[in-house]
This record gives structure tokens, C-alpha cells and sequence, in this order.
């Protein structure tokens, strides 16, 4: 899927894909790491603003397991829905 010599800051800025529906989600500005085992779990990619919570967003946080490629500059993940769930908050992190 990708080198081994691949460093989790090389991962950064790249722009992450979703093959379900072609939408670009944005680009990975952060990492949930499992402290137990020290991998990462997800990607943490910056949602959209919304406009009446005053600038609140809610990032995306997409489970390692939905990654099916991931390329010099683009990041091709498959979330059928969109909405990605807060995997993290419900301790489904791998």
C-alpha cells in the first residue's frame, strides 16, 4: 500500500479521496494514534466551518481500515457514508 519507509509527517497535506462517491474530503492535518501500541488508527482530516456554531467544525475522522490506497499526493479512502463516525470517542480504535 505504501513504503515502510513512509513517515507519519510524509502523510501530512496530502489529500484524501473518498472512492464511494469521488468527493474530496480535504487534506490530513492530524493522526489518532493508539497509545497502547503507538499506530496510527486514523486520519484526522478538517471539516467544513458551520456558519450558525459560529465557526465550530467537526473534523472527519477516518479509521485506518477505510484506507485502500495511498499515493504520493492523494489519499483514496471508502467511507460509504460520508459522515464519518467519531470512532475515537466510542473506542473502536484498532
Amino acid at each position: 500500500m505504501f513504503s515502510p519507509n513512509t513517515t507519519a509527517n510524509s502523510l501530512k497535506d496530502r489529500e484524501v479521496v473518498n472512492v464511494c462517491d469521488g468527493r474530496r474530503i480535504g487534506f490530513v492535518c492530524d493522526f489518532g494514534i493508539d497509545i497502547v501500541t503507538g499506530r496510527i488508527c486514523s486520519l484526522i482530516v478538517p471539516g467544513e466551518f458551520k456558519v450558525w456554531h459560529f465557526g465550530k467544525r467537526d473534523d472527519y475522522i477516518i479509521p485506518w481500515d477505510c484506507i485502500t490506497r495511498i499515493g504520493d499526493e492523494i489519499i483514496l479512502v471508502n467511507v460509504p457514508s460520508l459522515v464519518c463516525e467519531r470512532q475515537e470517542k466510542e473506542g473502536k480504535c484498532k
